[in-house]
């Protein structure tokens, strides 16, 4: 007796118009949302399925691969196909850049750390000043250089963002905004400390599959698309201060609103 035929998964219609692949796919894809497997738990092997459903190897990796696009699970070589954790990370947008926590001395990374009881690290650092992108300088109001602040970010190790701060060279020039590290508070508790306290953000959200480098970059799964993010801060002046590009790895995040009713 197949160790499958408990009622875990259930059977083929072999009077179904779907490719049994499909079929094998949509039943372990039930399974998953049903919670007959878990985040993190392995799924049933290519043997077992084989032997289940009375099909081919080829088969049951076909399989694999639909869910893979997906991004409902990921394969290790030699180990098996498990089940992928789901986002970790919520990230209110009403509350991240609040100033409480600024004035406490946390970015917006570190409190949503906090919140998930994550390790949060910062890698790949890079500063320097440069010339504006067409975009860029577009936004921050027809500059021509700005400083660029680059990093990765990561949480228990694992790269979950990278991000591109730019920044008007008046304002950040000479200033701690162009060190590696700004201090308490990253760099809008910077640039509210140098005049320019924060008025508002606008922020440009989309999503899409990863380019090759930023699969190398955040050591994404197959399947797995990004989160591409512009936000702009302005000041209480109406100035826009710094454009931030940020790329998140989709399986590590849920964005989270609070929009009123009128």
């Amino acid at each position: 007796m197949s160790p499958l035929s408990s009622g875990l998964l259930g059977d083929l219609d072999p009077t179904s118009d779907r490719a049994v692949f499909r079929q094998i796919a949509d039943q372990l894809r039930d399974a998953i949302d049903r919670g007959r497997f878990r985040e993190g738990e392995k799924l049933p092997s290519e043997a077992e399925l084989v032997d289940h459903y009375g099909v081919s190897r080829m088969t049951v990796r076909n399989s694999f691969s639909i869910l893979q696009g997906e991004g409902l699970v990921h394969a290790e070589h030699g180990k098996g196909v498990f089940v992928r954790p789901r986002p970790p990370v919520r990230r209110l947008a009403s509350d991240r850049f609040a100033r409480r926590h600024r004035e406490q001395g946390k970015s917006a990374f570190i409190v949503e750390a906090d919140t998930v009881g994550s390790h949060p690290q910062v890698d790949s650092l890079e500063v320097k000043e440069e010339k504006a992108s067409q975009d860029i300088s577009t936004r921050l109001g027809s500059v021509r250089r700005v400083l660029a602040r680059r990093r990765r970010y990561l949480l228990d190790s694992r790269p979950v963002e990278f991000a591109t701060s730019y920044l008007p060279l008046d304002i950040a020039r000479g200033t701690q905004i162009a060190e590696p590290n700004p201090g308490p508070g990253g760099i809008y508790a910077r640039l509210e400390e140098l005049g320019h306290r924060l008025d508002h953000f606008e922020e440009e959200i989309r999503a899409r599959m990863p380019s090759p480098d930023e699969v190398r970059t955040l050591r994404l799964a197959a399947g797995v698309p990004v989160i591409h993010l512009i936000r702009t801060a302005f000041d209480t002046e109406g100035r826009p201060v710094e454009v931030c590009d940020t790329v998140m790895a989709a399986d590590a995040y849920v964005l989270s609103y609070q929009l009123p009713a009128t």
